[in-house]
């Protein structure tokens, strides 16, 4: 029976009704929860929260570790109809400030090492309390769960109800509130499930953050939906990981996962055989990484493409190609267009519709009638083309289209000429301010171990193979680029650092 796609909690039910006793997560302390237990902890944060005062629709801070307790107080926020805010653990009380004046939370849940600095909070006039939750039932939440009462299912609820405000990553300014209802949630969560083939019989490690997309839906929703079970880490480390993969079957990752995975001698095909899908998403994969994988391993990496505002849009096919260097096809439901200045291009920008995309973003009208077009598509702000079989390729963010000498240059399509030069790592091609061209290509290359790249060679091995007005004007050899923390390369930081690279002396 395929669960209903307006509600998460559903998948919750389903699985008391069927089979409470099946195992649903098991934590790196040696913890294991029952699909019965989930929902008993669930049932008593949802009191607790509303003990604090929060009510439906009331937005619920959070920024804590990862443990078991993030995943059941986030169904206890689901239980009781509030609305989880999480927030990056690196974020620091200047930018949780920013985010409660934003969100305009009933209950602020740090960490219990925060406690002393929640005192700025209570300076937004919606928050009424705060509390603490760390792993093993610590902090003053935890220490209250045991006696806390169950609260009551409530039973069907409106889908069009908001069941998180995830942030975006601010890469590009101020981040902005997606706002998630409970039918986006759910709806993306069982169409995954369908696409990579869950069962109940799976087993997820689980290795991601909660307080991101990928971490909190991707895995977590596509694992309750088919009623599978998670093996879940508070953080990646490589050997444990790999562990696990002898009594698991699935892991989801972000490129840099799988950079440092094939570093190890332990990621061997014996290692990995009782596992049947590596799925990667939140930024791009390699096409090295994904060859070098799949000559170690015998397995070919699934990638993926989604947002913030959309969850996840495309996928690599289960059965069939999965093709290095794309992102798949449209999940059931997600219908994807290309909006081109001409015709004639193959690179639009890429605009989603469906179940997935979030209603908005909060308390921004102007931000969020901007980001849809007239007739309703998500404007994604990402570069992309569609081949002849449908398959989704990503060129790059529209931000980071550069135009030199009045011709547009795709970063993308540099770097892929500069990751496959002998030596070279990775690579990131940005635009900078440039007194003749407007703007300079720009190049920052990061050397594989052990290598020495000198940027006259780097120069002259890519005038063989791109046009001149695409070549960069500088190359720049860095130890590493800036990343966020899902691993995406923050090129608005390169263009910050080297923003006077080519200013006449």
């Amino acid at each position: 029976m395929t669960p209903s796609t307006t509600d998460p909690l559903d998948w919750i039910r389903a699985q008391l009704h069927r089979a409470p006793d099946r195992l649903g997560v098991e934590t790196d302390l040696g913890r294991r929860y029952t699909y019965a237990d989930l929902e008993d902890e669930a049932a008593r944060f949802a009191q607790l929260l509303n003990e604090h005062g929060v009510a439906r629709g009331d937005r619920v801070l959070v920024q804590i570790e990862k443990c078991v307790e993030s995943l059941t107080l986030y169904l206890g926020c689901l239980r009781l109809g509030a609305v989880f805010v999480p927030v990056n653990t690196a974020n620091t009380p200047a930018e949780l400030q920013y985010f409660a004046n934003d969100a305009q939370p009933t209950l602020a849940i740090l960490r219990p090492d925060d406690a002393p600095g929640a005192q700025a909070l209570r300076d937004v006039h919606s928050i009424r309390a705060t509390a603490t939750l760390a792993a093993q039932h610590g902090g003053s939440l935890g220490a209250a769960l045991a006696s806390a009462n169950r609260y009551p299912d409530p039973g069907p609820m409106d889908g069009q109800l908001l069941g998180s405000l995830i942030y975006t990553s601010g890469t590009t300014g101020r981040s902005k509130g997606a706002m998630l209802t409970r039918a986006n949630i759910a709806s993306n969560g069982v169409a995954l499930a369908s696409a990579w083939h869950f069962t109940a019989s799976d087993v997820v490690v689980h290795v991601l953050p909660m307080f991101h997309v990928h971490g909190l839906f991707a895995a977590l929703s596509t694992t309750l939906a088919a009623g599978a079970s998670l093996r879940f880490e508070n953080q990646f480390d490589v050997t444990r990981t790999i562990e696990h993969f002898s009594r698991s079957t699935v892991f989801m990752g972000v490129p840099t996962h799988y950079t440092r995975l094939l570093q190890s001698p332990l990621l061997t095909r014996d290692a990995t055989r009782s596992m049947r899908l590596f799925v990667s998403g939140s930024a791009p994969l390699l096409v090295e990484t994904h060859e070098r994988f799949e000559r170690q391993t015998g397995h070919v990496i699934l990638e993926r493409y989604g947002m913030t505002e959309t969850l996840m849009n495309t996928s690599n096919p289960y059965a069939g190609e999965r093709r290095a260097g794309t992102v798949g096809m449209p999940l059931p439901g997600v219908h994807i267009r290309l909006a081109k200045a001409d015709e004639a291009e193959p690179i639009g920008e890429i605009h989603i519709k469906g179940p997935n995309v979030c209603a908005g973003y909060w308390q921004d009208a102007e931000k969020t009638q901007a980001a849809w077009t007239a007739d309703g598509w998500f404007k994604s702000g990402d570069l992309g083309s569609i081949d002849e079989r449908g398959y989704v390729s990503i060129v790059g963010r529209a931000k980071d289209l550069i135009i030199s000498g009045g011709y547009n240059v795709y970063p993308k399509e540099i770097e892929t000429e500069l990751d496959a030069l002998p030596g070279v790592l990775e690579s990131a091609v940005f635009g900078v301010m440039h007194p003749d061209f407007g703007e300079g290509v720009t190049a920052a290359v990061v050397p594989q171990s052990g290598a020495v790249l000198e940027e006259a060679q780097l120069l002259t091995a890519l005038s063989t193979v791109l046009a001149k007005y695409k070549c960069p004007k500088r190359i720049l050899v860095l130890s590493e680029l800036p990343r966020n923390t899902m691993g995406k390369v923050q090129k608005n930081l390169l263009r910050k650092t080297y923003e006077h690279l080519y200013a006449r002396s």
